[in-house]
């Protein structure tokens, strides 16, 4: 069984990441991922997307893809699942994108997040993260 500080700081390593992405805080992002992580996306059964190799490559593409939109964004993160050892973790949790833009409010998508974290001297950070969206955002 996962200790509940362990949980709690996972948890808020997938938080931060949420946080950083929708204000547009990609220090924060950048900080929740190791130098040599991996990130890949799969939308609607489609393709694969990536993987993104480092967290250099992952933040340029969360960058671009932050460009395309003129919206608010809020990524919600759910049902987390959380298996750890001292220094290891997986963690798989859904995930709701929600979009603010003119008075109106419209969930976009759900999907799924599959990821592997480590213990490092800075916290937990993800060292592998696979997006499985429902539906295109």
């Amino acid at each position: 069984m996962t200790p509940a500080s362990t949980r709690t700081e996972i948890e808020n390593t997938l938080n931060r990441y949420a946080l950083g992405y929708d204000d547009g805080d990609l220090a924060m992002v950048k900080d929740t991922f190791t130098p040599e992580a991996v990130l890949s996306l799969r939308v609607a059964g489609g393709d694969l997307i990536g993987p993104f190799e480092g967290r250099d490559a992952i933040l340029t593409m969360m960058r671009d893809a932050a460009h395309s939109q003129n919206d608010q964004r809020r990524h919600v993160t759910s049902n987390i699942i959380i298996d750890a050892d001292d220094d290891r973790a997986t963690s798989m949790s859904y995930l709701t994108i929600f979009s603010a833009q003119n008075g109106t409010l419209t969930a976009l998508s759900t999907g799924k997040y599959e990821d592997e974290l480590v213990r490092t001297e800075g916290g937990w950070k993800l060292s592998k993260r696979h997006i499985a969206l429902d539906l295109p955002y």
